[in-house]
């Protein structure tokens, strides 16, 4: 299994020392996160970014190539709802579908199952 990490997957995770002492036991770290989730999980301030700094540098970020881009616009605009979901969590769902076994790990399973529902290659979808 490949842990996929989006915004919300990493906020729910901050402060979760149990949860991930329990993930790191399973073999279920370190997860991946594609380099755009930054964008939308940390504010540029390190003083308000710590808790999330301290988990990130735990796990494994992860260029964007532009195939990826590319695949999470086809699949935001299969929705139907390009206007709503993020591109951030269009490229989470179409970097997903490129690793073993991925389970992407979000607060928003509606946007991530819409998006996933359309990938080449299934991708199961947990919320935190």
């Amino acid at each position: 299994m490949t842990l996929v990490l989006d915004a919300g997957g990493v906020s729910g995770l901050v402060g979760e020392r149990a949860l991930l002492a329990a993930m790191r036991d399973r073999g279920h770290w370190p997860p991946d996160v594609p380099a755009v989730v930054l964008t939308e999980a940390l504010t540029g301030d390190h003083r308000r970014d710590f808790h999330a700094n301290h988990l990130l540098r735990a796990c494994r970020i992860r260029d964007v190539d532009e195939l990826t881009a590319r695949e999470g616009a086809r699949l935001r605009t299969a929705t139907g709802r390009a206007g709503t979901i993020s591109a951030t969590d269009a490229v989470v769902a179409a970097y997903a579908s490129t690793v073993h076994d991925p389970v992407v790990l979000t607060s928003d399973p509606s946007d991530l199952k819409a998006l996933t529902a359309r990938t080449l290659r299934p991708v199961v979808v947990l919320a935190t």
